[in-house]
């Protein structure tokens, strides 16, 4: 007779119970349902169809048919009623004036001033919806009433005077008047009144203070447009090149180029700055035809070569007074945009000579290229910090043995699952922070045989490297959570608790670590535990699961990704504006983009038109990483699970045997050769 069901027995009708015979039942429902913020959402009717049929499609479902499903089970709220009141008073004052002259004396002088006021008021009656949508029967809802009260002349009878002042002397017909007439420009006095019927709070901005300050590089270049618009097509300004041949346009997009003549469309000019997403999208890939310091002296170079720097003439030296701001606009957008490229010697030796030009022919430069210089160098100070800190958490951080864990778990010191979830998005944001947007170009370039970057060079990953450690950690740290504890119904708490944190990752819109976490408890060693995994509730589990599956590419992931991007898109609501992918999956998306723009065209040019698709990609993972986490911090948390010990391998799968035993003769051998 099973153990567990004797144990069941005894517990129900007392101890020394013989049981005769037993019989098991199981039955099995299968639904579809919409896991919105931890709720089940059951996708039945119309409405449930077209969701379903979008998702399986890789698209966002239609608003009005999310809106519908969630007002049916009582998640959103019923809508809101606004009414909006708007006022707008204006006064139009003109004044007249009229002089007579006469051999230089005025002899006549008349002025006259009238008023006009206008009075317009709009009231809107309309039911606000609190997802984006455009309801098919808004009629129903929207009433308006549009009063307009014009008064032309309301007030002009009582304001209208002239006045008159006439000399004694007579105008002879052959005197020859001057006329002159003037008027005052209208003023206007506009009032906007509005009221809603309900009124809405949101949190207070929640300001958390981050392990290693953040330092924007450039803070007093201009900026034109963020970067987390790059469009797939450019903006380039048109600029005649030597060569016609060695750039091809398509639809007036810039298609393909070669190196040389992508080069000259970097440079800037007296009146000529290159556009900032071709500047950000060629910096960014071009390192996998040439270094930076080699790009960076090179463009010095041509520019000395255009503007030729030596010759001090006072022509050539004011028509250098206009370029050098150019050059330091230049370098800053450099800066701003990929500091760590500013790590290599040889780069910085051309800044130094650079900067030392500019400000020796422009003295008035010397403040904004000092401030340009003091900020790079918190950057890169900051960016050492960071390693340094990883190195330290990461010593020693992997145990062979259970008995030499330290007491305590991530249960004691933080019993909520929704606190974690948030200290999770804070560790994610920080190490994000400080991937480099060139790490990604690098990385693919140091397995490129044919990328110069393959073959020169020291590691510049580290970064990216560490944020995919980190995705190992948590899934090794989740492990051995679970298998340290040798009791069972500890066991079903720890994997019930993860799994919760996972489902508040999910509502967060942390995608890494809920991944993670999947990733965790679904170690061999964690998921062989069958009586353990008996007593959990496998519901909220399976839903992420679904989530999460790779098949079809991840496209259920794609379309919640979509899903959170568009959520975080003009929300006001700090809370539900982050978006952290799937880090993996993004490095295997990135990789396909970098495939392509090192390969060179049959004309040998350089695809550029790929260039712009891997900035645009690479463009939103600066958006991403620059979310500033709203929820409060505990460092005690944020320590533990950074640095507490993690099982190995090995010692994770000798505690799995040591809390379940092994049961078949795959399990015995493995078992076997752990001794």
């Amino acid at each position: 007779m099973d153990q567990e069901i004797q144990e069941t027995v005894e517990a129900i009708l007392g101890k020394d119970v013989k049981v005769i015979d037993c019989e098991k039942k199981s039955s099995i429902k299968e639904e579809e349902v919409l896991l919105v913020n931890g709720c089940p959402v059951t996708l039945d009717g119309d409405d449930g169809a077209a969701i379903k049929d979008a998702l399986l499609r890789g698209n966002i479902p239609n608003c009005h048919s999310l809106n519908q499903i969630l007002v049916r089970v009582g998640i959103l709220k019923a809508p809101v009623k606004l009414e909006t009141n708007l006022s707008v008073k204006s006064n139009v004052v003109t004044r007249e004036e009229v002089t007579v002259a006469k051999g230089g004396q005025v002899v006549d002088e008349r002025s006259r001033e009238t008023k006009e006021d206008n009075f317009y008021t709009s009231n809107t009656s309309e039911i606000w919806e609190p997802v984006r949508i455009v309801t098919n029967d808004a009629s129903e809802f929207v009433t308006r009433n549009l009063n307009t009260k014009h008064d032309e002349n309301c007030e002009k009878s009582s304001k209208n005077s002239d006045k008159s002042s006439v000399s004694d002397s007579c105008c002879s017909s052959s005197s020859k008047p001057h006329c002159s007439r003037t008027s005052t420009p209208p003023k206007y006095q506009e009032t906007r009144m509005s009221s809603v019927s309900q009124k809405f709070s949101s949190d207070a901005e929640d300001k958390t203070d981050f392990i290693y300050s953040k330092h924007t590089v450039n803070d007093n270049a201009p900026r034109e447009l963020p970067l987390h618009i790059l469009p797939l097509k450019s903006s380039l300004k048109s600029m005649s090149v030597s060569n016609n041949s060695n750039l091809e346009y398509r639809n007036g997009v810039l298609h393909s180029g070669t190196l040389d003549a992508l080069i000259d469309l970097l440079i800037p000019t007296c009146d000529y700055y290159p556009d900032k997403k071709f500047v950000f999208a060629f910096i960014l890939t071009s390192r996998l035809f040439i270094q930076p310091d080699e790009l960076l002296g090179k463009i010095i170079s041509l520019c000395d070569a255009q503007q030729n720097f030596s010759n001090r003439s006072s022509q050539n030296k004011e028509k250098l007074m206009l370029f050098m701001p150019r050059m330091i606009q230049f370098m800053g957008d450099w800066i701003d945009s990929f500091p760590y490229d500013f790590r290599n010697d040889e780069v910085m030796a051309h800044v130094r000579s650079v900067t030392q030009k500019c400000v020796n022919i422009n003295p008035d430069l010397l403040p904004q290229v000092s401030t340009m210089l003091r900020n790079l160098l918190q950057c890169l100070t900051n960016l050492e910090h960071y390693e340094e800190f990883l190195q330290e958490v990461n010593h020693n951080s992997i145990k062979h043995s259970v008995d030499v864990l330290p007491p305590g778990n991530i249960m004691e010191l933080c019993p909520d699952a929704k606190i974690l979830a948030q200290h999770l998005c804070h560790i994610e944001l920080e190490r994000l922070s400080f991937i480099g947007p060139e790490e990604f170009v690098e990385a693919f370039a140091r397995e490129n045989s044919h990328s110069k970057a393959s073959a020169k060079g020291p590691k510049k990953t580290q970064n990216l490297e560490s944020y995919v450690q980190w995705f190992n950690r948590l899934s090794y740290f989740v492990g051995s959570e679970i298998c340290k504890h040798i009791k069972k119904k500890v066991r079903v708490k720890v994997i019930e608790y993860w799994v919760e944190v996972a489902r508040e990752s999910f509502n967060i819109g942390n995608f890494n670590s809920l991944m993670a976490i999947i990733a965790g408890l679904n170690l061999s060693p964690v998921a062989r535990l069958k009586k353990t995994w008996a007593k959990v509730p496998s519901a909220k589990f399976s839903i992420l699961e679904h989530q999460m599956n790779p098949t079809s590419n991840f496209s259920s992931y794609r379309s919640t990704l979509k899903a959170a991007m568009w959520r975080s898109t003009g929300n006001n609501v700090r809370q539900q504006c982050l978006v952290i992918p799937f880090f993996s999956l993004l490095i295997k998306d990135i990789y396909f983009l970098n495939e392509g723009c090192a390969n060179r065209l049959p004309n040998g040019h350089i695809n550029f038109e790929k260039f712009w698709q891997l900035a645009h990609q690479i463009s939103e993972f600066i958006e991403w990483k620059r979310t500033v986490c709203p929820f409060p911090k505990d460092l005690h948390i944020i320590t533990f699970l950074q640095a507490s010990p993690i099982l190995s391998e090995k010692a994770l799968s000798m505690a799995s045997f040591d809390c379940e035993p092994p049961e078949n003769s795959q399990e015995k051998e493995q078992y076997k050769s752990l001794k």
